[in-house]
């Protein structure tokens, strides 16, 4: 099968690598789509604290069910569900309780957690000590296969198509930091960022009846979605969310934040950046606000980023700015570090949507054809 692999930081490799086979409690997904975000940027070209090499990159992944490990039906108990997010939406049983079939269309959660740890008993799995990620210490969805647990699979609204239900996994991080910022009715939300990350964060805001400010100095991003240049006011806002690496983002942030109000941690910062970042104490203690961070999602987040997504109510396919086959990860990489388009998805050669040759794309979208440069 067509797959990059990851060998050494700073570099990638395009290669015909043997189809996985799944194992006891797993399935062979054959990918029919993978997003690509910043994450994938850095974890290629500098490296990330959960990486182990060699690796297969990729934890946004849809696909299709084509095979499954010997034991698929065969019960393993609540516990081995991964975090009790995953076990209370799958139930008490087998590791296969949502009725996972061969054939299915699913999207497949990246995490694999204790089910027992303290966080995980917390409902937050996405937190526990033993955390396997897919793409980070197991092989992702940058090739024409990838083998995942059963546990980690959640079956596709038929309604939904396979481009929108991709959105899930980056969408799951966003509902994890708007839960965290207890965004609600009535809220005056901040978002710095109107990348991928801030759009969907100022659209599940308004969904939960925020009124969204973004901020973005990028004036090709702000014209989509209707942001602003300039911070607010100082404190007009409830809730902060950062979804951008920037340390002024921080301090501008802060600097809105009204009483009581909320800064959500949700985009990491360099050593240096996040030492230059460091909030004023004394502000917090007398105007009584808080931060709290916000790291990826949990099992649940998935499912509930599904169902918002088989609504309709929270659009994404205006989002995707280029659909390119997995031997143009270079470009699509390029196109992340400059920020140069929005949602990027990658395609294994023999998958790119037919649709897209024919149908007119979003906003600024473009199609790339299939190269057949190695």
């Amino acid at each position: 099968m067509e797959a990059v692999l990851v060998r050494e930081i700073g570099g990638f490799e395009l290669l015909d690598l043997p189809v996985p086979e799944p194992g006891p409690g797993e399935a062979l997904i054959e990918v029919t789509v993978t997003g690509l975000c910043r994450t994938d940027l850095k974890l290629i070209d500098v490296g990330h604290r959960d990486l182990e090499l060699p690796r297969v990159p990729g934890e946004e992944v849809v696909g299709v069910v084509r095979r499954m490990g010997d034991d698929a039906g065969a019960p393993h108990g609540c516990g081995a569900s991964g975090d009790t997010d995953a076990a209370a939406g799958a139930s008490d049983g087998p590791d296969n309780a949502a009725g996972v079939a061969v054939g299915d269309r699913v999207y497949v959660y990246p995490g694999v957690s204790c089910g027992g740890c303290r966080p995980c008993s917390r409902g937050a799995g996405n937190l526990c000590r033993d955390m396997r990620i897919m793409g980070f210490h197991r092989d992702g969805g940058f090739a024409d296969h990838v083998v995942a647990p059963l546990r980690s699979l959640i079956p596709l609204p038929g309604r939904l198509s396979d481009e929108e239900a991709v959105f899930a996994e980056p969408l799951s991080c966003c509902l994890n930091a708007l839960e965290l910022g207890d965004v609600g009715d009535g809220d005056v939300l901040g978002v710095w960022g109107a990348g991928p990350a801030g759009t969907l964060l100022a659209r599940a805001g308004a969904l939960r009846g925020a009124d969204v400010v973004v901020v973005e100095p990028d004036e090709r991003r702000r014209e989509r979605i209707g942001g602003r240049a300039a911070p607010p006011r100082d404190e007009s806002l409830d809730v902060a969310i950062i979804a951008v690496g920037s340390a002024d983002a921080y301090r501008q942030a802060l600097a809105a934040l009204g009483p009581r109000g909320r800064l959500v941690v949700f985009s990491g910062l360099s050593p240096a950046g996040d030492a230059d970042a460091a909030p004023s104490l004394n502000r917090l203690h007398y105007r009584e606000q808080s931060i709290v961070g916000a790291y990826g999602c949990s099992f649940r987040h998935g499912v509930e980023a599904l169902d918002l997504l088989s609504t309709g109510d929270l659009p994404v396919a205006d989002l995707i700015s280029h659909r390119l086959p997995l031997r143009e990860l270079r470009r699509g990489l390029d196109l992340v570090a400059d920020r140069g388009g929005m949602k990027i998805h990658l395609y294994p050669q023999t998958r790119m949507p037919a649709e897209a040759a024919t149908d007119p794309p979003g906003p600024g979208a473009e199609v790339a054809e299939p190269s057949t440069k190695e």
